[in-house]
């Protein structure tokens, strides 16, 4: 199992330690490092700025969202990135939630996720592979534009700059059981969320068919420290944001992901609390059980314990989400 370095996306401003950050789990031995983004900072423009400190370490999104850009867009943004990296760009996408896509994109959420989403990656394969100019006669990716509003004069295109690999990566963050099922057979690996190794049966069967070499990459936040509830405190401020927060009260895939994994009343009742603006009783709603599965945190013993469980699965490669040199150095030694 490799492990990864998951920066996350940017508060309310750049984190200045995030370059030394990656430059640290390079030197380290780490396989990768992985940028995101929500509404705030993009994933690219920083990851270019750690692939410029770097030499080696691989370079992933997780997520660049889908909505954000065309798909032509982004596999500009991915070839390009490629280049300056030397071959380094692992190309993470994620779909987002309607709340996201319409109210901070201003586009209407697919009525047929799974259609967009397979006809998004078929038209940045397309890109990347330079065999023929770029043609999709899709539902929601049309090239050229078919759109009764449009000019009708749209011209076919294959990119002006060669990429450097037709095969470069492309993974995807999928939650829903069709959603992971479809990303086994179409993408180079899954980027999953909410990941716990007492629960890889939920996902057996559809990771069964999945091609050699294929990725399963979870991020997981970890810290070593001597208080377990202490470390587990930021986990649960960020499941309480993502469950309460991140999704409409009748449409969260967050808070439905939560509930297939066991926890269905509490995270109704960590939805209710957010909604209502009660959000420090929400984080406390989350249940200690859940944030400890999916998470690393304790004393340096405790972790190994617990990582031992993650090797044993199909995981190819844990994100850690750490806010210290030293968790990384741990893990880094505990996992050799």
């Amino acid at each position: 199992m490799r492990l990864g370095l998951a920066l996350g996306y940017w508060g309310r401003g750049p984190d200045p330690g995030q370059v030394a950050l990656a430059r640290e789990a390079e030197r380290l031995g780490y396989h990768s490092v992985w940028t995101s983004e929500s509404w705030g900072s993009d994933a690219f423009t920083p990851l270019t700025w750690i692939a410029a400190h770097t030499s080696t370490i691989r370079l992933g999104t997780a997520v660049a969202q889908m909505a954000a850009r065309s798909p032509t867009a982004t596999a500009m943004h991915a070839l390009t990135l490629d280049h300056l990296s030397g071959g380094r760009l692992l190309l993470g996408l994620g779909l987002s939630g309607p709340q996201v896509v319409e109210g901070w994109y201003g586009r209407p959420f697919p009525s047929s996720p799974l259609t967009a989403t397979r006809e998004y990656v078929d038209v940045v394969r397309q890109v990347l592979r330079r065999e023929a100019p770029v043609r999709l006669d899709g539902r929601f990716h049309a090239l050229p534009y078919q759109g009764a509003d449009g000019t009708g004069t749209g011209k076919p295109l294959k990119p002006i700059t060669h990429p450097l690999r037709a095969g470069l990566p492309v993974l995807l963050g999928a939650e829903g059981p069709r959603n992971i099922a479809q990303t086994v057979r179409i993408a180079d690996g899954w980027l999953p969320l909410y990941w716990s190794p007492e629960r890889t049966g939920l996902y057996a069967d559809t990771l069964a068919g999945a091609p050699d070499g294929f990725i399963v990459a979870p991020v997981a936040q970890a810290r070593v420290c001597a208080d377990v509830a202490e470390g587990l405190r930021p986990v649960k401020t960020m499941l309480a944001l993502y469950i309460g927060g991140m999704g409409h009260a009748k449409r969260n895939f967050h808070a439905r992901l939560m509930g297939r994994m066991g926890y269905e009343e509490e995270a109704r009742r960590v939805q209710e609390l957010f909604l209502s603006g009660r959000r420090e009783a929400a984080v406390a709603a989350v249940p200690d059980a859940f944030a400890d599965e999916i998470s690393l945190v304790g004393p340096r013993r405790r972790i190994a314990r617990r990582l031992a469980a993650w090797r044993e699965g199909p995981v190819t490669d844990l994100l850690v989400s750490a806010p210290d040199p030293e968790t990384l150095r741990a893990l880094a030694e505990l996992n050799s």
